[in-house]
């Protein structure tokens, strides 16, 4: 199955801004996960899990970063994460994701804004899917970085549209050689495997 294509070209021509984002999720949220990893071959979560799981004690609390219907957070359970929370733009993506039932809390948040949680709050981040067109800037690692303790791990996916052309090369430069992380990879990956996008996959050391 194929995601509808007016949701899809809604959301590809996006302009940014969080009321925008609520409202084409509102009308996806039923939908979002049968059409996205049956009908776009979507490995983004499993592949961020994945790498977490390479990294990081089961033991870990971890922030799924506009987690969605939940699909990052599945795939961490199913991997034996334990301490996991959820915050999204959308109360119906988070209205599904309360329904898997891996989650410790979830809360609505914009992360285009600062977002209301404690520095050093968490042991690692994911983030998955946000990354793209009009939906968050590169400014919103900051408060991934800002979020997780020093030594804790971000793994993140930017897709291969945006990469470039949002500037997100020079914006880990300048995270860097602040001090705020290590950048440790920023690899080319698999993303929807049925629509041929890939992404990259940032590993990021907070520090």
């Amino acid at each position: 199955m194929k995601a509808d294509d007016s949701i899809l070209d809604r959301l590809y021509s996006m302009d940014g801004g969080p009321e925008t984002c609520r409202d084409i999720y509102s009308d996806w949220a039923k939908d979002y996960d049968q059409d996205t990893i049956e009908g776009m071959g979507y490995v983004g979560p499993a592949l961020v899990a994945e790498t977490l799981f390479e990294r990081v004690a089961l033991g870990s609390k971890v922030l799924d970063a506009g987690c969605g219907t939940g699909l990052a957070g599945a795939e961490l359970a199913s991997r034996g994460f334990t301490l996991i929370d959820g915050i999204d733009v959308s109360p119906d993506m988070l209205k599904v994701a309360r329904g898997k039932n891996v989650y410790r809390r979830l809360a609505e948040a914009d992360m285009t804004a600062p977002l209301t949680l404690q520095d050093d709050a968490y042991d690692a981040a994911v983030c998955v899917g946000v990354f793209t067109n009009g939906h968050v800037g590169p400014d919103a690692i900051d408060e991934l970085a800002r979020v997780v303790r020093p030594g804790g791990t971000i793994v993140a996916t930017v897709h291969e549209n945006v990469w470039s052309r949002d500037g997100y090369p020079d914006h880990l430069d300048a995270m860097q050689k602040s001090g705020s992380v290590e950048v440790l990879s920023t690899a080319v990956a698999p993303y929807h495997l049925k629509e041929d996008y890939s992404c990259r996959l940032c590993v990021l050391k907070a520090a």
